[in-house]
């Protein structure tokens, strides 16, 4: 089995893919897919599988990693992993929204506007309060802004699409805390430091100035993930800290409720999805989706604990079981090549 990995932009991402093909023996090559000779690289080699790593940084990299994968998949037949599917609604807010309205899934209600007008219209007409701006690219939080009033959305609306660009956070988070623990860790790291800072560079480039995106504002005080990779199924809750729950890192184990599952199980089966996080808000007549990334963190090694046991539930016999056991070793990309050679020999 020849195995290619698709790298993003930045040194170091292919890692965990490497890690995992590694502890398994497998034969791979590593191809940075925004080289110029990509095409070419890619088809000498003959791949069975392409494992990705899909880019979600910046606007530049992730229309190129879309429309070169949809390439190699589309037109080559390549068998890649995540699918490309998973891939596009990956860190591309709008297109997301778009797709959650066609497919009639629940979610927040979701505004794009490329007309200044038509943005300040918005504005007139609506009399709810806070509203979510969020940046197309943006992960753990660092595209979203929770604004107020009236006079705070039209000058967001203004910095936008004067060229300012919408707001975003360029550097590391403030609010995650533990500061001298992620200071020793990153001063032992050197490398790791050249990487974010080429992280952050990245961010500071990617100005976002044609159009605006607004998010009905749901009140919660945590979301839900749940992971599903294959057969397997993790949840648990992500906290709110400072108004956001994305990049706040503070999380509580416990079981899930299984309709939970059950509807986080429907939907991915019915769209193909079966290498995703899916974080939801949770209603008193059901559940609202907010994100789907097939590329997510993790800052604890396991996704799910109940009763100091970690585990996952599969769905056997027509009811959902908790199996006890660390099945989130390497962030998950250990369970993720198992699927991904599971679908390829299906």
């Amino acid at each position: 089995m020849k195995i290619v990995i698709l790298k993003d932009e930045l040194p170091g991402s292919d890692s965990k893919w490497k890690l995992a093909c590694d502890k398994k023996n497998l034969d791979y090559e590593v191809v940075d897919l925004a080289t110029q000779n990509w095409y070419e690289k890619i088809l000498m080699l003959k791949p069975d599988i392409l494992l990705l790593k899909p880019s979600g940084l910046t606007t530049p990299y992730k229309e190129m990693f879309d429309e070169r994968l949809s390439i190699l998949v589309n037109e080559k037949k390549l068998f890649c992993y995540p699918s490309l599917k998973e891939v596009k609604i990956y860190e591309n807010k709008k297109f997301f929204s778009y797709w959650l309205k066609a497919n009639d899934i629940p979610h927040p209600k979701t505004f794009v506007f490329y007309y200044q007008r038509e943005a300040l219209q918005f504005v007139e007409e609506n009399n709810q309060y806070p509203i979510v701006a969020k940046t197309n690219i943006g992960a753990s939080g660092s595209g979203v802004k929770i604004v107020k009033d009236k006079e705070s959305l039209v000058l967001y609306i203004h910095d936008t699409f004067s060229g300012k660009g919408s707001n975003k956070r360029i550097g590391p988070s403030l609010k995650k805390g533990k500061w001298i623990k992620r200071g020793l860790n990153l001063i032992l790291r050197p490398k790791k430091i050249r990487e974010r800072i080429e992280v952050y560079e990245s961010r500071a480039k990617d100005i976002q100035k044609d159009f605006v995106l607004f998010q009905e504002y749901i009140a919660h005080e945590y979301e839900w993930r749940v992971v599903r990779i294959g057969d397997s199924y993790f949840a648990h809750k992500k906290m709110l800290l400072n108004e956001k729950t994305s990049g706040a890192l503070l999380k509580t184990y416990s079981a899930p409720p299984l309709h939970l599952l059950d509807f986080v199980k429907k939907i991915t089966t019915q769209h193909q999805l079966d290498s995703v996080a899916v974080d939801l808000f949770e209603k008193e007549d059901g559940y609202l989706i907010n994100e789907i990334q097939c590329i997510f963190g993790q800052s604890d090694n396991y996704q799910m604990k109940i009763d100091d046991k970690i585990g996952r539930y599969i769905f056997i016999d027509n009811s959902w079981c908790f199996e006890e056991g660390n099945f989130n070793d390497n962030e998950n990309y250990d369970l993720r090549l198992e699927h991904a050679i599971n679908k390829y020999k299906s």
